[in-house]
């Protein structure tokens, strides 16, 4: 074989060893190790050398990609102490990782918050723990993510502090709001972590006990920057604003204070704390932010975190700089050269296979130095901030020492002597803190260093990578090659089948060509015999038949040799055939072979997949059995609460039970299918499963608040509603048993379910309000009735003021006419704004009902809705009632018979009403719909209108009355100190009379609001149906409306402006 002695460079860079993926193939399987250590489901602290090396990853690749890529896939919906351990492994990289971890993170709040939101809805210890953990870890990716200037270590200074809050006093508002929350967060964890642990000491060195107070070390080191920036705000707030303004937070940040005094305090008392975390002590009481001079008394808390002894454990490298292969993998499947060409003839090596194996070595030898250097940097950091940390504890002191001298300087002169002392002490203290400076600089001037050896090891790596891309390169063209190969057989193929095709149709045409000649030359001789005949009979003719018959001659020997060549070209395409033929057979041997082989796949294939197929079926119905498991648990804990005396208390109403039940009964059709799809298909579950876990959650809950109904239900139906709810349980439990089982699982039967649901929907409906049904069937009708009987309403106001407008022209003159005109004419203007208003609700509840009646029909749709629909009446009740009253007063003010109060107050009962309507409205309303856009519009306009009639008003009352000159001028001193008593004894009584009628106007409200209860619900001795409205005579004022009810929806569902309305301010 022959040797070559001169080795590409291309292939050497194929080796294993020489490139960055082999680092990174060894970084991910570092990363992995470390997390699947660190989040476990034992009950268990998290190691904090696994914790390390996560956090060492993400500044390698400076993001939390890798951690979240193993993360992600973890089974967190399965463990709760696994989801536990994953939250304190998260909080500790968002604290100490990569600043770019915060916006990996921010990508995956969905998969955080779904976690959280899991786990509180299943009775499970740790499962409530997750659930204020993953809060909290939410609340604090928003805070430094829409405050950058704070780092997730929460570690700034009060500069920094002071540009983030800035001047404007509502960013410190909000900015001490947000903190306030963050520290809500941090608190609740805390209190429910203790809440579950034994208040003995003794409890924090069980591993149980650990496991849950490992994360309330980071709690610690959140909550003391937090404490210290929060009195610093707020002293700056109080600065800014009035005391009063403030009591909130006040009270807000007392509450916090003792809070987190009584977690220190707890944390400080337990043996687990003190050899990991040195916790501040709070001062006895809180800062008094009514005084300026108590920030000097402030004390910032520090955290110190103890120096951690070093481990006996050899730490993994991040990176791997081994030009080697990998321990374990053979030394034929890493040298690609020999794979490819073969070992070389003899045992001689060249030049470069020496350079190469000294180059080997020579980096064996560095690959430790690098690490050794930075473990021994990183220790040497680490004592060094220990020492930072002790002096800057040291230098609080010394600070609270000197603020305290100077606050009590003048009590404390005989003590000025300690003073220098101290200061004296504490300028040591600064020189010893610059020393350790000094030497962090030269610590990292050796960093530096090593940085730089890093840098040209990075550059042989890069120069490796650039020979490993030009082999790569050649490796696509040899493959190119190869496919060019294949298409150029491909259109061998093609061309030898065209050519086979061509010489059958030349074959034809050949064939066809020789009968021609065929026939032709039988022509020819059936005409040399009639020549012959012919000079038999004519002698005379027989030289012209000679002459013919020479000619006929070379004619037929020309076309003898026409035919032969066609039977020579016809021999030469069969042979072309035949040879086409034989490769063509080859070919089609070849293809069997290849079939014969394929077809050996994919019986092997198809055994694995049975296998496979089978795996699924397994693990399917394992999840069901889990899913079952745990709707038992369920189902059990309901069916317990129906005997549970603590549950006495528990009530219920109809109208909820009904809506669980009806709840319930939908998803039995949901769990017949899946159950039917199950045993059509058993390897999906997915269906079953999901309607399973439906069911029990949704039977539980009706279960749970029928016991609760049935507590304030007659004896009777109590009994009857406790036995339907047992029944319930009972076929739920054996349902979900039967699931659990794979002989009784085909035979299981979820429809029986239904019976008892629907005795318990039967049951909840007999115990609603007997009234309720026969009003709804009316209530379509009272709304056309209602509106157009607003309408007409106010089309009778309109006509009226304008003949009362007539009437005051004839009847009067001068400054009289004039303000009766514009009073009424600021009536009027409102009148058609009302209108307007009525007309565009109208409009806009059509709109309403076609969106969302659907198949129903409209009587249907006001029946289903029927407290919105009670809402629209009263509202449009309330609308007509004040035109009326507004007609009446302004005849009465014409007539000078009534009081300009009386149309004040008419226009706001006007505008309230109108703001009724408008809210009535817009409950169901599409907010892009452009009839409520219209309809928002209208409601600008009729309280412009009513500030119209009120300004009006006012003025025509300032115009009219006449003011006495007040004339002082011939009174004594007496007489004026006289009038100065009666005008003071006349200010009492009508500040006594203010207040009686006051408290009169607060008792009527009550009474209105007593009577609206009572016709919203009718007695049991009415059918339910509404009074008629009295148009004709004295109208009375209609009941005050109830709140539209609005059926539940989900987060998703939920927008900005849902829930918000206009509030209109009506003063009486």
């Amino acid at each position: 074989m022959n040797s070559i002695k001169n080795v590409p460079a291309r292939v050497l860079s194929r080796r294993p060893g020489h490139s960055l993926e082999a680092e990174r193939e060894q970084f991910d399987k570092t990363q992995a190790i470390s997390i699947s250590k660190a989040i476990n489901n034992q009950e268990a602290p998290v190691k904090e050398k696994h914790a390390r090396r996560i956090i060492l990853g993400t500044h390698h690749e400076k993001g939390a990609f890798t951690f979240w890529s193993y993360a992600i896939g973890l089974p967190l919906s399965s463990n709760s102490i696994l989801s536990w351990k994953f939250c304190h492994v998260l909080h500790k990289v968002l604290r100490d990782g990569h600043p770019n971890v915060l916006h990996d993170c921010q990508r995956y709040r969905s998969n955080i918050r779904e976690i959280g939101d899991l786990w509180g809805h299943l009775h499970d210890r740790y499962g409530h723990l997750v659930n204020i953990y993953t809060k909290l870890l939410l609340t604090k990716i928003s805070f430094h993510l829409k405050h950058p200037q704070f780092p997730a270590g929460l570690e700034v200074t009060d500069e920094v502090l002071e540009k983030a809050a800035g001047t404007d006093v509502n960013n410190i508002f909000q900015l001490t709001v947000e903190m306030f929350d963050y520290m809500d967060c941090e608190l609740k964890l805390s209190e429910s972590v203790f809440r579950q642990l034994n208040t003995a000491i003794a409890v924090s060195q069980i591993s149980s006990g650990q496991c849950r107070l490992a994360p309330l070390i980071q709690v610690i080191q959140d909550c003391s920057p937090l404490y210290h920036y929060t009195v610093k705000l707020m002293f700056k707030l109080h600065s800014c604003l009035p005391a009063d303004t403030l009591q909130g937070h006040r009270d807000r940040f007392h509450e916090q204070f003792h809070s987190l005094r009584n977690f220190f305090r707890r944390a400080a008392d337990m043996i687990y704390f003190k050899r990991l975390i040195q916790i501040p002590r709070l001062p006895e009481g809180p800062p008094n932010f009514l005084r300026a001079s108590a920030l000097a008394e402030h004390i910032k808390p520090v955290v110190v975190i103890p120096e951690e002894a070093p481990e006996d454990e050899e730490p993994e490298n991040l990176i791997e700089i081994s030009t080697g292969p990998p321990a374990g993998e053979p030394a034929v499947a890493a040298d690609l050269f020999d794979q490819t060409f073969g070992p070389p003839n003899g045992s001689v090596k060249d030049d470069r296979d020496l350079q190469i194996e000294s180059l080997k070595r020579e980096v064996e030898l560095l690959r430790t130095e690098p690490e050794k250097i930075k473990l021994e940097a990183q220790r040497y950091i680490a004592q060094m901030r220990g020492q930072v940390n002790a002096l800057e504890a040291e230098l609080e002191e010394q600070r609270k020492q000197k603020q305290k001298a100077l606050v009590d300087n003048e009590q404390l002169r005989e003590e000025l002597v300690q003073l220098r002392a101290a200061l004296l002490e504490g300028e040591r203290n600064q020189g010893l803190r610059e020393e350790a400076e000094k030497k962090a600089s030269a610590t990292e001037a050796r960093y530096n260093k090593l940085k730089e050896k890093h840098s040209e090891l990075v550059s042989i790596h890069a120069e490796l990578l650039r020979k490993n891309a030009d082999t790569a390169k050649q490796l696509t063209v040899t493959q190119q090659s190869q496919e060019e190969v294949a298409r150029v057989k491909e259109q061998l193929a093609f061309q030898m089948e065209q050519a086979r095709r061509e010489s059958e149709i030349k074959l034809e045409e050949q064939s066809d060509q020789l009968e021609k000649l065929t026939r032709e030359l039988e022509a020819k001789a059936t005409e040399l015999a009639r020549a012959q005949e012919a000079l038999s009979r004519t002698e005379q003719s027989g030289s012209e038949l000679s002459v013919q018959l020479t000619t006929l001659s070379a004619e037929k020997d020309a076309l003898s040799s026409a035919v032969r060549q066609r039977e020579a070209d016809l021999l030469a395409a069969q042979d072309l055939v035949r040879e086409k033929e034989a490769a063509l057979s080859q070919e089609q041997q070849r293809g069997a072979c290849e079939r014969g082989e394929l077809q050996g796949r994919l019986a092997e294939k198809e055994s694995q997949r049975q296998g496979l197929q089978q795996k699924l079926t397994d693990e399917q119905f394992a999840v069901l059995q889990g899913a079952a498991a745990e709707a038992e648990n369920i189902l059990r804990d309901a069916v317990g609460k129906l005997d549970d005396p603590l549950h006495l208390r528990c009530t219920s109403s109809p109208d909820y039970l009904v809506s669980r039940a009806q709840a319930a009964l939908d998803t039995v059709s949901a769990l017949e299918n899946g159950h039917a799809q199950y045993l059509a298909s058993m390897s999906d579950a997915s269906a079953l499963v999901a309607a399973l876990t439906r069911f029990s959650h949704l039977a539980a809950d009706t279960i749970i608040n029928g016991s609760a109904t049935a507590h304030l239900a007659p004896t009777d139906h109590a009994d009857r509603l406790m036995d339907t709810c047992r029944e319930c349980g009972a076929c739920s439990l054996e349902l979900v048993r039967q699931l659990q089982d794979r002989q009784a699982l085909l035979q299981a039967q979820p429809g029986l379910v239904r019976m008892p649901l629907q005795g318990i929907l039967q049951l909840g409906q007999e115990l609603k309000p007997k009234s309720l049904d026969v009003r709804q069937e009316e209530l379509g009708a009272m709304v056309d009735k209602e509106m157009a009987a607003t309408s007409a309403a106010i089309e009778d106001a309109v006509r009226k003021i304008e003949d009362m407008m007539n009437q005051a022209r004839h009847a009067s003159s001068g400054v009289k006419l004039e303000v009766n005109e514009r009073i009424l004419k600021s009536c009027t203007g409102l009148m058609k704004a009302i209108r307007l208003l009525v007309m565009t609700s109208t409009s806009l509840q059509e709109e309403i009902v076609e969106s969302g009646r659907g198949a129903a029909t409209q009587q249907e749709f006001y029946a289903k809705n029927s407290r919105w629909t009670e809402g629209l009446i009263s509202a449009s009740k309330a609308v007509g009632w004040g035109a009326t009253q507004l007609v009446e007063s302004a005849d009465r003010v014409v007539l000078h018979t009534g009081k300009y109060e009386e149309l004040i107050v008419c226009s706001h009962e006007i505008a309230a009403s109108t703001a009724q309507l408008v809210a009535a409205s817009k409950v169901k309303a599409d907010k892009h719909s452009h009839h409520l856009s219209r309809l928002q519009e209208c409601s600008r306009t009729v309280n412009e209108m009513a500030a119209n009639v009120v300004a009006s008003t006012k003025s025509g009352q300032e115009q009219i009355e006449d003011r006495d000159t007040m004339d002082f001028s011939g009174l004594s001193l007496i007489k004026l100190k006289k009038q100065e008593m009666e005008s003071q004894v006349r200010v009492l009584e009508l500040e006594k009379t203010l207040e009686v009628e006051r408290v009169r106007l607060g008792e009527l409200r009550k009474q209105h609001y007593v009577l609206a209860g009572a016709v919203g619900t009718p007695g049991e001795g009415e059918p339910g149906r509404p009074s008629p409205v009295p148009r004709s005579g004295a109208p009375e004022k209609p009941p005050l409306a109830h709140k539209p009810t609005v059926g539940p929806r989900q987060d998703h569902q939920l927008d900005k402006k849902d829930s918000v309305y206009t509030a209109q301010l009506v003063n009486y």
